[in-house]
């Protein structure tokens, strides 16, 4: 591919797929058969692939990309566990200041039984936790948002709440969602379906 070919902010994995920012992508795949990979070498936490991938944006550091350009559902949710639902995602909001505290409540109101805010994460549900994981990962500025397999453990009904969260803020910014899933999830409009 030219240097001509790269444009804006779109994610090329050469040889054959290209994320497009302002798009919706889900991955589907059986366990074990490289959804979380893939997400993991578009964020720079993997690097052991062979071939490239080109952000069609200078690149200074993997930071300064996690900071400002993709952020990250991570499917083991990564929150620290004697921190309260809300402390958990005023911690990555005080590192990109994005948000504010009227707007972090909100979005954990929209999720979450307002008592369960105050709660240290260790004594939520799995769901419960899966759903401040992603609240946290809204908390700032991305031109793309991975979520991998974000509703593993939620009902359809949280889910969609949590979707809809989710849609509002990648439409906001005017992001690329990049969603991975066992099975096809019907929360989504999705622009493309990728079979791994």
């Amino acid at each position: 591919m030219s240097e001509s070919e790269v444009a804006g902010s779109d994610i090329y994995l050469q040889p054959t797929v290209v994320f497009q920012r302002g798009r919706k992508y889900m991955v589907c795949a059986k366990s074990g058969h490289g959804k979380t990979s893939l997400l993991n070498f578009i964020y720079g936490s993997n690097r052991s692939f062979d071939g490239t991938i080109d952000y069609g944006m200078p690149v200074d550091s993997p930071f300064a990309l996690r900071r400002d350009k993709l952020s990250y559902l991570f499917q083991d949710l990564c929150l620290f566990s004697e921190l309260t639902a809300i402390e958990n995602v005023r911690l990555k909001n005080n590192l990109t200041h994005f948000k504010s505290d009227a707007e972090m409540e909100a979005m954990l109101a929209a999720i979450l039984p307002a008592e369960k805010k105050d709660q240290p994460v260790r004594t939520l549900s799995l769901g419960q936790r899966q759903r401040v994981a992603a609240v946290r990962a809204l908390c700032q500025p991305f031109d793309y948002l991975l979520l991998d397999e974000p509703f593993s453990h939620i009902d359809h009904q949280n889910a969609q709440l949590l979707a809809d969260l989710v849609c509002r803020e990648v439409d906001n910014q005017g992001a690329g969602l990049i969603v991975t899933a066992l099975d096809a999830i019907d929360l989504f409009n999705f622009d493309e379906v990728l079979h791994l």
